[in-house]
């Protein structure tokens, strides 16, 4: 966004009004002020307008609640990340001003409650302040009984009338959310918004208005990342799930709770996790791939039953929003610290796939990726979301729902003879012939956790032993052998590669942008199949002087983080190295950067 600029102020004389292509706008307050719908209501008005957005958000992990923030950066082009600095700071608080204030360009807007905030003298030589007594006008606007509930909603009226929003959509919107509660809260609410949308600010800032949309002839979507994960299963065919709830996982499980009975599917709230995996471990059994789900604390306890599940060769999906660690650690901040745990975290031989969605649209076709690898080769899949993305809106193209959606019902269809774990596959994979086939041979199999021989009959030979050990193994080079080789961002040989997954993907590829804007060789892979890893990564390294690896997790005993330990393991590459932080926010651009200088200007001291 450009600089603001203050007005002439002459009495009437109407504010400049600038034409922008983006901003972005943090909110910050207490997690109880309603602080997320705000930045939800921006972002679904952004959708709805064809324009692209991404947000990110802080709460609490405690009951009791206490600062947070959410930060919204809307584009009428490609938006890649929510933004390292903010061109308006909205604040709440003394607290919430004092320590935002650092967040804004030099020049930012800070809108202020001036109920609770008095301001710095010294800042308000740096940046634009607008005081507005938000909370006692809230409370002319709706009566003095509703106290000030209704700020946030009086403070989105103040934000609409600086970008110049559509008040229609805004309206329809929150009378959306409000419109299954009493009349008189959804009047309140309205009355809230339009008294803060016709609050006079005194004409001392310019009108800011977003440039058309690049994307304004299609059809939009506008959801969270859990949300898009929940539909993407549904989308697949999933109609049974099983978990228990945690944070940040537990909204899939609330939507899929919701929606499954609509068609004709089940979800459980199980005791625990141990019963939830066993509970969709059986599902997927009878016939039909499952879902169950958790983050960090809950993956660690199905660990044992998804062992079954790999000996069994029973299709699951298993969805881990990742979260702080170790233990509770950090139930509302974000981490990619249990990629090891889906890789590896059982007991023996246990090959299962991994995959890690990029963005909020990735999740929903990832989920549907999921569901089919784990049909095709018999084998639990994990999907690896965190909390940067499971609580990030994002806007994109509508999908074709009925070019994608799918049933996965089972086939019943009588079959000759049937051997679960016949051996004579070369890719390891054996057809699911589901309960209740019939089998004209009579020789019905069994599963179980024992190992077995190809009837499924347990047994303690060494040489089945081996052989079943290797069919499960040879699904998944099989698999691998038929994923994509990721493309580069940028020219295919350089000074520096950077490696992401998740999260990071958005930061990365805008660093990249930066970094080669200014004349730097520099590129970027970012990679969703995490086990089995895509052929050809030996070849995109071989091109490039360094490798770094963008993680959100320790750097390790060795200095570098769990990827780059895969991606180290497996190619025997020494200039595999890693970006790593553990602070539980997500990536800015500028830190990505400034390590990559660092990485650069060592280089430059050694030759």
């Amino acid at each position: 966004m450009s600089d603001p600029i203050l007005a002439s102020g002459r009495e009437g004389v109407a504010p400049k009004v600038s034409k922008i292509s983006e901003a972005v706008i943090r909110i910050a307050g207490n997690s109880q002020d309603g602080i997320q719908a705000i930045g939800g209501f921006l972002a679904r008005l952004a959708g709805r307008s064809a324009q692209e957005v991404m947000t990110f958000m802080t709460i609490p992990s405690t009951i009791s609640g206490g600062p947070s923030i959410f930060q919204v950066r809307i584009g009428s082009g490609e938006v890649l990340s929510a933004g390292d600095d903010a061109d308006v700071l909205l604040a709440f608080y003394q607290h919430s001003y004092e320590e935002h204030i650092g967040s804004l360009k030099q020049g930012g807007i800070v809108l202020y409650d001036s109920d609770h905030v008095e301001p710095n003298a010294e800042w308000q030589q740096q940046y634009h302040h607008v005081g507005v007594p938000i909370s006692s006008l809230t409370i002319e606007a709706i009566g003095g009984t509703a106290k000030d509930k209704g700020k946030n909603i009086f403070a989105l009226g103040l934000v609409a009338r600086i970008f110049d929003l559509d008040v229609a959509k805004l309206e329809a919107l929150v009378s959306e959310r409000f419109g299954g509660k009493d009349a008189s809260v959804l009047n309140n609410a309205l009355a809230a918004f339009r008294a803060g949308y016709n609050h006079s600010l005194g004409d001392v800032l310019e009108t800011f208005r977003f440039v058309e949309s690049q994307g304004k002839n299609r059809n939009q979507v506008v959801m969270n990342g859990n949300e898009s994960l929940a539909y993407g299963l549904i989308a697949a065919g999933v109609r049974f799930g099983a978990a228990y709830p945690i944070t940040p996982w537990s909204d899939v499980m609330e939507i899929l709770r919701r929606e499954l009975p609509k068609y004709g599917g089940t979800f459980v709230q199980c005791e625990d996790e141990i019963a939830a995996i066993s509970m969709a471990n059986g599902a997927s059994f009878a016939g039909r791939v499952a879902v169950t789900g958790s983050s960090g604390p809950g993956i660690s306890l199905k660990m044992e039953s998804l062992g079954w599940a790999v000996m069994a060769e029973v299709p699951l999906v298993v969805i881990d929003v990742q979260r702080g660690g170790p233990s509770t650690g950090l139930p509302t901040q974000v981490e990619q610290s249990d990629l090891n745990l889906a890789c590896f975290g059982s007991h023996g031989d246990a090959p299962r796939v991994v995959l890690a969605p990029a963005g909020v649209e990735d999740c929903f076709y990832t989920a549907i990726e999921a569901v089919n690898i784990a049909r095709r080769y018999n084998v639990p899949v994990f999907v690896l979301s965190d909390q940067a993305i499971a609580t990030r809106i994002e806007a994109f193209a509508e999908p074709d729902l009925e070019r994608i959606c799918q049933d996965i019902s089972p086939d019943l269809t009588p079959v000759a003879d049937y051997k679960p774990y016949d051996l004579s596959s070369p890719d390891g994979v054996t057809p699911r012939v589901v309960p209740g086939t019939p089998i004209l041979s009579g020789r019905y199999p069994i599963a179980g956790g024992l190992e077995h021989d190809e009837l499924g009959h347990p047994t303690g030979s060494p040489e089945l032993h081996t052989q079943m050990t290797a069919k499960r193994r040879k699904k998944l080079q099989a698999l691998a052998a038929t994923l994509p080789t990721p493309k580069v961002n940028g020219p295919t040989e350089g000074n520096l590669l950077l490696v992401g997954w998740g999260s990071t993907q958005g930061p990365i590829r805008e660093a990249v942008d930066r970094a080669r804007a200014a004349g730097n060789s520099v590129s970027a892979l970012h990679i969703k199949y995490l086990n089995p890893l895509p052929p050809g990564l030996e070849n995109i390294f071989s091109g490039f002087n360094a490798v770094r690896v963008v993680e959100l997790n320790d750097e390790g005993l060795y200095g570098y983080g769990q990827l780059a330990g895969l991606l180290r393991a497996r190619y025997c590459d020494p200039k595999i190295r890693g970006y790593n932080k553990t602070d539980g926010l997500t990536w800015k651009v500028k830190e990505i950067l400034e390590r990559a200088k660092a990485d650069v200007n060592a280089a430059l001291r050694k030759h």
